[in-house]
Parts: structure tokens; sequence; C-alpha cells
């Protein structure tokens, strides 16, 4: 059984697993330090050049399963020294360098930072270059490399650099935390804070106390995540685990796509709201641009705001495949309706830590949301649910012309197109995530099979728009 796509993914999971036991069991405090040594078997390592090192790693991912530094407020850490095996990084010239006549490289440089040796063989002068990248386009050889980070490159909000020691960097003013860079980082070396000890606190408080619930709000990614049991079986480890009640937030999503629709025809130009990492690029990137963001709170605050409305001691955490929620549970506008959040990286660290096999119970079905609520997970979705609402609401004179951008590279484009109101199109559904949800950071799982779970899942609901909103129970 193969629980995770990667072995990056398997060793942030033993920690998260291994502090999940030790905080259930309630000896965290006197075991902490022996986690590492509970990873690595003897005094082999494995991954890294000693088994000293491979502990030192392990330790700082320990404080980060734990909840990271306190001072830094971004839940985006990067593990300094696991952060140190990636080439420094920017344009280099190879060995495919034919020392061709043309030097076209030279021509397209504007600093004169292409110099050849006696060979003709060209090289770069750092101290010149400003990395540009017109030389790498220039050549014809394709004899210029661009050694940028992973990190770096998949940063699109362009928040990470190097440091004095050539590690990276994350510069928090432009951060969306969307922990993108942490999939695509091959070492490991960065890592969401992780705030499980919260969650399993206030799980451990519950039970056999009268006072509150625990509401557990799941998104509707998990489809396909946890591929060796149903998503039945899924919400029945979640009562396992001590939680009173599983709650899609697709039904959350409903009533945003209602409130969406209507909310867009008063203002006839809107952006969506949902996608945290999103409103948090325009606040940081396009500020100008933050009118025309929806005002309605995400499918989780409000759903969770539903929960607490009607249960004010209730306790509710959410689920889900996305960093960023760690983030926005902090905004004024949601921390009352939310009190925690994981990812279902983390869900299964916690299941695992507290024994519960959720492959051998028996399924609890959910049916608490549209098909349109439960399509808000992958690209394209929130455009399709609004359609419904406004055709739901008799708004059938209402010309609808949505665009749906996915990825921050697609979402800057339409946005700086709506900021130069050049955009044709009146409703811009926009998620950081390229395919959206389905591809968040804290995915078990990634490709085009979760697109394609989320689907068959919301096929299984038998409810529009207005029907699933009327018929809410909490």
């Amino acid at each position: 059984m193969r629980k995770f796509d990667t072995t990056v993914q398997m060793l942030k999971y033993k920690v998260l697993k291994e502090v999940a036991r030790n905080a259930f069991e309630g000896t965290l405090v006197e075991s902490i330090s022996d986690i590492p040594k509970s990873i690595i078997p003897g005094n082999k390592a494995s991954l890294r050049c000693c088994v000293y090192k491979e502990r030192a790693i392990l330790s700082e991912r320990v404080k980060l399963a734990i909840g990271g530094d306190k001072r830094n407020p971004n839940v985006i850490e990067v593990i300094n020294i696991a952060c140190d095996e990636c080439p420094a990084g920017g344009y280099n010239i190879t060995s495919a360098c034919r020392g061709c006549i043309a030097h076209q490289c030279k021509e397209a440089c504007p600093k004169d930072a292409i110099m050849f040796d006696r060979d003709q063989k060209a090289y770069i002068d750092k101290s010149k270059c400003i990395e540009c990248g017109l030389c790498f386009k220039a050549c014809p050889y394709s004899a210029i490399a661009d050694y940028k980070r992973p990190c770096e490159k998949a940063c699109k909000a362009k928040a990470i650099s190097m440091g004095q020691e050539n590690e990276a960097v994350i510069n928090n003013d432009k951060c969306v935390s969307c922990g993108i860079c942490i999939y695509k980082c091959p070492f490991g070396a960065i890592m969401d804070k992780s705030f499980i000890l919260n969650l399993i606190d206030i799980i451990k408080k519950s039970e056999g106390n009268t006072k509150y619930k625990v509401y557990a709000v799941v998104a509707p990614a998990v489809a396909g995540q946890f591929t060796y049991a149903s998503y039945a079986q899924v919400v029945s480890g979640l009562k396992k685990l001590g939680f009173y009640k599983a709650v899609e937030a697709a039904l959350g999503a409903d009533m945003v796509a209602y409130k969406e629709a209507q909310e867009l025809k008063e203002k006839g130009f809107l952006t969506s709201s949902c996608c945290p990492s999103f409103v948090s690029y325009i606040k940081k990137h396009y500020p100008d641009m933050l009118k025309h963001v929806s005002e309605n709170l995400s499918p989780m605050a409000t759903i969770s705001k539903c929960i607490k409305d009607k249960d004010p001691d209730a306790k509710v955490i959410f689920i889900g495949p996305c960093t960023a929620k760690k983030m926005e549970i902090q905004l004024p506008q949601v921390k009352e309706y939310v009190d925690c959040a994981v990812t279902f990286e983390e869900l299964q660290a916690l299941f695992d830590g507290r024994g519960i096999e959720i492959e051998k119970l028996e399924g609890q079905d959910m049916e608490d949301a549209s098909y349109f609520g439960r399509i808000f997970a992958r690209s394209g979705g929130l455009a399709e649910a609004v359609k419904e609402a406004l055709a739901e609401q008799n708004s059938s004179e209402f010309s609808y012309n949505p665009i749906s951008c996915s990825g921050l590279d697609s979402c800057k484009a339409v946005i700086l197109k709506a900021s130069r109101k050049l955009l044709t199109e009146n409703f811009v559904e926009a998620m950081a995530c390229q395919g959206g949800c389905v591809s968040g950071a804290g995915c078990i799982h990634y490709g085009d099979k979760n697109r394609r779970d989320v689907d068959n899942y919301a096929q299984k609901a038998g409810k529009n728009i207005s029907e699933s909103i009327s018929k809410t129970e909490i």
C-alpha cells in the first residue's frame, strides 16, 4: 500500500505520525528528542551524507510539526540545514557551447557580461550579469542553462530568493502561502507548520466533556486522496478520531456560489474570494484590484460560521489540501469561526498516530452538498456553480461571461487585463494552485486522477444548490 507519492512526503509523515502518537498518549515532552532516532534505524544514514545531519534535519522537522517558529507569522518555513544541495543558481554556459563566430549571446547581453576564452568558448562574468536571460534565449545551441532552484522556479509570487549561505529565503511580504515550493523542493527543505497539537488538544479535552462538540469541515478535494479506503470510511475514521460530526465544506461552497451570483449581478464585475492564496496575491501584488474581490467568506469560513451560529460552543477543524488555509484562519473575519486547519497529509498522520485503520471501518456517507458545491475543488467548478446559481435565481436577463484561471501565472495575466480594463469577461474564478484545490500542497496524491475523482464524487450528489442550502442540517 503506497500512501504517498514521494519519499519527501513520507519523511514528513513519519515525523507527524510520531508527534501525533505521543501527543495522544501524553508522552510528547519526554519523547520528542527521541523522535528522529525512532525514524532512522541504527547508525546508517540513507538519505544524507551522515546520520548526524539526518538527525539534525529531522529535529527541525519535529519543530515544524509542533508549530514552528512562533516569531515567524508565515506558515511556510525553510529548514536551512536541509537547503544546501541545490546549485547557487543563475545562468551558466555549459560544455555545449560551440564557440560559434556569430556570438548571438554576446549581442543579446545588455551588460557586456559575456566573455570568451582563447578557444572562443563563452562564459559569463557574474560581476556584470543581471540574470535577465536574454543570452539564454539567444543561444542557437541551447548551451546556456538556467540553474534556478526548483522552489524559486515554482514560486510565481517571486517570494523566494537566496540567502548569504545560499539557502532559500522566503519574503513574507510577497509570499501567499500556497505551498507549491514545499512540493517542488526535492530535498524537503521547505515545510508548512503543523498545528496538529492544537487539534489533538481540542479533541482530548472534548472526550468525556459535554461542554463542546468538535466538527470536521472536510474539503471536497478529499475524494481520491485516501486511495486505500472509501470516502465513507474516511468519515468513519474522523468519528473514531474524536470528531462529533463531519460536514462537507462543499455545503459552504453552495452558499458561496449563491451569494456570489447575487453579488455579481449587483456589481457587474467580480473575482472570486474562495482561494486564500489568490486573495493574498491580490492584497500584496495588486491592491488596487482588491475592491473587485468578492466580499463573501470562503466556503470553509461560511459553513463554519453556520456551525457556530447554531452551536456557539462548538470547535471547528478544517481539513483540506491547502496550506494557505492555515493563514486564512488567522484573519480577523475568519478566526472566530475556525479553530484549527490541517491538511490531508496531516490527517493521515493523525489516523495512524492513533492506530486507526480506516480501511477496516464501516463507512458513513455524507449527503450535504450539491454537485456544484463539490466541484469547487477543481478549476472551472466555481464558474459552473455561479452559472447554476444564476439560473436557480431566475437571472436569465443577466449576461454571464466567466473566465477560469488556475496557477498564479494564469491569474496574474487575467488580473493584469482586468486592471487595464481589457478583460471582456465579467466573473473571474481564480485559484493559485494549477488545476485548483485538487493540486493543493497538502494533498497526499497529485495528478489528473484527482480531478476525475472529484467529478465522480460530485455526480453522487442528488440536490441542486437551492435544495442543498434549504435542507442544511448541521
